[in-house]
């Protein structure tokens, strides 16, 4: 079944219903709601700053899994197939024993979105250092390092409805 609502699929009807009823006020009405409860974009703009943020807040919260050995905006990830940011491992063989690199890529539209929002993508992308399944430890963990963690999801879910819908990014043209 095809939905109007692709990336709201997973929530109940009502919760859809109400989504359709705040888009059908105006085309600006979804917009208007995120601007207010999120005024600017973050202020992470570079790889490197990308890493050093990635980094910090796997030291306050997950100190004891395996290092991040890189972080980066990736414009080839397709928001379109429900991707928000790639966690990838990567072994090789050195010597006798087997190495593993952890690298995170975070979809290039979130590099002008809400700090919230890219805090969500990257905790959900260092929560899969400890889970590798989207299942109740997930997203425990996922919570752990950020309580608002499934508030922020929805959240971002809704933007990437109105992107859908409208076209029109938000944040693009904010100054910092």
């Amino acid at each position: 079944m095809h939905s109007d609502l692709p990336y709201l699929q997973a929530y109940p009807g009502t919760v859809q219903d109400q989504v359709r009823r705040l888009m059908g006020q105006g085309k600006a009405a979804l917009a208007t709601l995120l601007q207010r409860k999120y005024p600017q974009a973050h202020s992470v703009r570079t790889d490197k700053a990308l890493y050093q943020y990635t980094t910090a807040l796997k030291t306050s919260h997950l100190r004891n899994a395996d290092a991040v050995n890189k972080v980066v905006f990736d414009s080839k990830i397709h928001v379109v197939r429900h991707a928000l940011g790639l966690h990838t491992t990567v072994s090789r063989v050195q010597g006798n024993r087997l190495a593993a690199k952890h690298e995170i890529r975070i979809a290039a539209l979130f590099k002008q979105a809400p700090e919230a929002f890219l805090r969500m993508i990257v905790v959900h992308e260092l929560a899969h250092l400890r889970e590798r399944e989207h299942n109740k430890a997930f997203y425990q963990l996922c919570e752990y390092m950020e309580p608002a963690y499934h508030q922020y999801e929805f959240d971002l879910r809704l933007y990437l409805t109105h992107l859908e819908h409208s076209g029109e990014r938000l944040w693009d043209a904010q100054e910092l």
